[in-house]
């Protein structure tokens, strides 16, 4: 099956075909760390990090940037004396660094910063004034605004039309010839710190916030590129700002245009602007963290996730059953072999390559997981082993592949798991004796321990509860 994406400009499923398939190229809008992130910031990196590592498997090389806004309104807004923007800035970027690795995120290949990228936005500005779609604010401001009406695609990717739309408020209206052009460059301000200016041939000042992802993609992916990704809630006005002032400067960008859904709170988009917002820390704290990463990738992408503590109770249930079948099959098969060379399900892949279907996919990894436990039961080791082998494929293509619950480190697994044989002994010798009393007090004191015993024809195995 061809892989196939929602592409949000096209509004429409289209195959994926990429400019070159041995590197694809892949640009996502990156966190502005005005404050730390909330749990939808870790489900949007999720999503894309999942859509990642199917193009990995399906091409190989992937291309992968993710930018960070470090230099913004919100970002001088929260700073103070005692912690200046750039510290700020640097602070939180370590908290979004943190809780995406906290769930198995994969670091980008190049995580640009915006203020390292100034030089090629004053380029980009520069050639968009050049052609004449922007332009400096007559009032001496600094300033420099896009204009919108001079580029009759520019409400592309949202299909509306200039007219529809609101002014745009990222910048004094008073130089701008159209309420709705938006800011390229934003002129120095009275009371901004001086460390947050460039010199620019506009006057001193700073980027607006839709230039660096055009001139970043660019800097790092080349004029044109195979799939942007971001928010649902990015899609106006900063992608359709973006896909102008970069289509107007000539450049091909995002071939594909992918759109994640967003996490709600009582119907209601969870961001820090409405206080209705979980911090990722929070919830990384009180839940295991493969458990996270069930539950966001468990919605379709594209879908709003509305979250709950049953959530985290379903994903907690699902990973247990999965946990459960490998441990079983760990007996007949090595559940931390290579999975190198083992062909996914047919069914697996059709799931990714349609949209990139998770929960779809997930459905094919249960449906292996009870495949596997009834092979097991009627004692087909041949068939427990294929089946516990592709559940491990399938879990390391999603980021979800569990740990042997009874892996405990080196010498301690050892003790723990000869002081439990010998109680086993124990138990099997007071039942041969038809000691029945010794043998259930025996079995109490494992099971008060956390530890629970499955007799078989093949003999006693343990495992630890949860």
């Amino acid at each position: 099956m061809t892989l196939r994406l929602y592409d949000t400009r096209a509004q429409q499923l289209r195959d994926f075909v990429p400019l070159d398939p041995e590197n694809i190229t892949m640009y996502v809008c990156g966190p502005t760390v005005q404050s730390g992130p909330h749990i939808g910031h870790v489900r949007a990196a999720l999503s894309f990090d999942l859509l990642r590592r199917w193009l990995e498997h399906r091409f190989g090389r992937v291309t992968f940037v993710r930018n960070v806004t470090d230099i913004d309104d919100k970002v001088l807004l929260n700073a103070t004396s005692a912690e200046p923007w750039w510290a700020l800035a640097y602070r939180m970027e370590q908290e979004f660094t943190a809780a995406y690795a906290g769930i198995g995120i994969l670091p980008p290949t190049y995580e640009p910063r915006a203020t390292a990228s100034v030089p090629q936005m004053q380029e980009l500005i520069a050639l968009l004034i050049e052609r004449g779609h922007a332009y400096p604010a007559p009032d001496g401001s600094g300033d420099v605004y896009f204009d919108v009406r001079s580029w009759a695609d520019y409400g592309a990717l949202t299909h509306q039309s200039v007219d529809a739309m609101e002014a745009a408020e990222d910048a004094d209206p008073r130089g701008k010839r159209n309420p709705q052009d938006f800011a390229l460059w934003k002129g120095a301000k009275t009371g901004e710190p001086a460390d947050a200016t460039w010199s620019s041939p506009w006057g001193p000042g700073r980027p607006g916030w839709h230039i660096e992802c055009s001139a970043m993609s660019k800097r790092y992916l080349g004029d044109e590129f195979d799939i942007h990704g971001g928010g649902l809630d990015l899609r106006f006005p900063h992608h359709e700002n973006e896909l102008a002032q970069s289509t107007a400067a000539g450049d091909g960008f995002a071939r594909y245009w992918v759109h994640n859904g967003l996490v709600t709170v009582d119907g209601q988009k969870m961001s820090k602007s409405l206080g209705n917002f979980t911090l990722a820390r929070d919830v990384l704290d009180a839940h295991d963290p493969l458990v996270v990463r069930y539950a966001l990738a468990a919605a379709h992408y594209r879908s709003s996730l509305d979250l709950s503590e049953s959530s985290w109770a379903e994903a907690e249930a699902a990973l247990g059953r999965i946990r459960s079948f490998l441990e079983r099959a760990s007996r007949v098969v090595d559940a931390d072999a290579s999975v190198t060379g083992v062909d996914l399900p047919a069914a697996f892949a059709d799931a990714m390559d349609d949209d990139l279907g998770v929960p779809q996919a997930l459905a094919v990894v249960h449906e292996t997981v009870r495949a596997g436990n009834s092979a097991l039961d009627a004692g087909d080791g041949e068939a427990a082993i294929a089946a516990a082998r592709a559940v491990l494929a399938m879990t390391t293509v999603l980021g979800l592949r569990p740990s042997t619950p009874t892996s405990v480190a080196g010498a301690h697994a050892s003790a723990l798991d000869a002081l439990v044989r010998e109680m086993i002994t124990q138990r099997a010798q007071a039942r041969a004796n038809k000691d029945w009393a010794a043998a259930d007090r025996i079995r109490d004191a494992i099971a008060a321990a956390g530890i629970t015993l499955e007799d078989t024809p093949a003999g006693t195995h343990w495992s630890i509860d949860g």
